[in-house]
């Protein structure tokens, strides 16, 4: 099966860019870093869930019908990758807390949410290219 990653490549790019874009503005007063900043939580936010949708569409050839994949909550889906060798374990680890970040924050959108959310976006966008590169590996071809 082949699994189309193109809207989560543009993402994860548009995600670099607007962290680009925060680059050497100072936290916080600074109208346009608010603007990147805000486009990085979005990216995040998108990237995270286009990662999980994909994630189970690949995994679904794991299981003996596709219902088994549709049924896994989000951190299963990186737990069952790891266990497949789709991830390292710890890469699902660092998944599983990306998601925690989103969820413990859910209705937080100040800003400690988002500059908690910038911190991890060095590592989210490292994992998030690995994950794009592993569920394209399975595309018949």
């Amino acid at each position: 099966m082949t699994i189309d990653t193109t809207f989560l490549r543009r993402c994860i790019c548009t995600l670099e860019r607007a962290l680009d874009g925060i680059g050497g503005r100072g936290e916080g007063g600074d109208f346009l870093y608010d603007i990147y900043r805000a486009a990085c939580v979005k990216e995040f936010e998108l990237v995270l869930e286009q990662s999980g949708k994909l994630l189970r569409k690949r995994l679904a050839a794991f299981f003996a019908s596709n219902r088994q994949a549709d049924r896994l909550a989000f951190k299963d889906l990186f737990r069952h990758a790891a266990k497949h060798g789709l991830m390292e374990p710890e890469a699902a680890e660092r998944w599983i807390r990306y998601r925690d970040n989103r969820n413990d924050t859910a209705h937080d959108y100040g800003e400690d949410f988002a500059e908690a959310t910038l911190g991890l976006l060095p590592a989210f966008v490292a994992d998030a290219r690995a994950l794009a590169d592993a569920i394209e590996a399975g595309n018949d071809g």
